[in-house]
């Protein structure tokens, strides 16, 4: 088993877990789903075989094919953002013959033909993930990421990730990286007597350190079964949280682009 280390920071972000029709919501952290759609785009797989096996990935020796199944995601909150709630009108204007389609195929009336919704995005959000899972399956993940195929985008497609994206493509412990080596990226920078910055984790499993029993903090609806467009299914997932001590040296500074530079070419902090 080996991972990688990913940074998602852009304009904006958006992670739905519940929200449907009118309403869209944001998770204040990204998803599984939202992660494991990221990749499958990358690789260039359409959305009904996003979430397919991968049979030409198989290990020497194992019987079974690796699957996003296999994979562990770690995610460091290293600035949580600002809610932004988007407020969009569709149809308004519209002769009768082009207003919005009813659930049984009629027009909608003139006088109701605008629809209006609200859509909730992260902005100034910055997030740094651990992605551990089988070698092939992660090498080829991480290659993709690179080279992607389709477009990439965090949650929704209006919002594109900023680069770097992939920080460390091959890291025998991404969550340790995390912990101790990859650059936190933060608005305030710690006081000159701050030794440690408190900063959340969110984990697949008990931290840790923590009692293997350890109830889960809360279940996310973030486990993909179908992405197809009319046909999206998910399971719950629990995930726990905690927050983590982290050396303040790892704090970027005002300008991260060169701590992370720095970071990516394996040079001492």
């Amino acid at each position: 088993m080996t991972g990688l280390v990913l940074r998602l920071a852009g304009l904006l972000q958006s992670y739905g877990e519940r929200g449907v029709f009118h309403y869209r919501d944001t998770c204040a952290f990204p998803t599984r789903s939202s992660l494991i759609g990221m990749f499958a785009a990358a690789q260039g797989r359409p959305r009904e075989h996003a979430l397919d096996l991968y049979p030409h990935l198989r290990a020497p020796g194992d019987t079974t094919s690796p699957s996003h199944r296999d994979l562990t995601l770690t995610i460091r909150v290293d600035q949580p953002g600002t809610l932004y709630r988007d407020f969009h009108t569709v149809g308004g204007g519209r002769p009768k013959d082009q207003s919005l389609l009813t659930g049984d195929g009629t027009r909608r009336k003139l006088t109701a033909s605008t629809l209006v919704s609200h859509r909730d995005y992260l902005t100034g959000a910055v997030f740094t993930v651990a992605v551990e899972g089988p070698d092939l399956l992660i090498s080829h993940i991480a290659e993709t990421l690179e080279r992607p195929r389709f477009g990439l985008f965090l949650g929704r497609r209006v919002c594109l990730p900023d680069e770097p994206l992939v920080l460390n493509a091959g890291s025998p412990d991404p969550v340790d990286e995390l912990l101790t080596r990859t650059p936190l990226t933060r608005n305030r920078p710690p006081g000159s007597t701050d030794t440690h910055v408190p900063t959340t984790f969110v984990w697949e499993h008990p931290p840790p350190g923590a009692d293997p029993a350890t109830p889960p903090d809360r279940e996310s609806t973030s486990e993909p079964t179908n992405l197809t467009r009319h046909a999206r299914r998910h399971l719950p997932r629990p995930l726990w949280m905690s927050t983590e001590h982290l050396p303040a040296h790892l704090c970027a500074g005002p300008r991260p682009i060169d701590a992370l530079t720095t970071y990516m070419h394996g040079e001492p902090a």
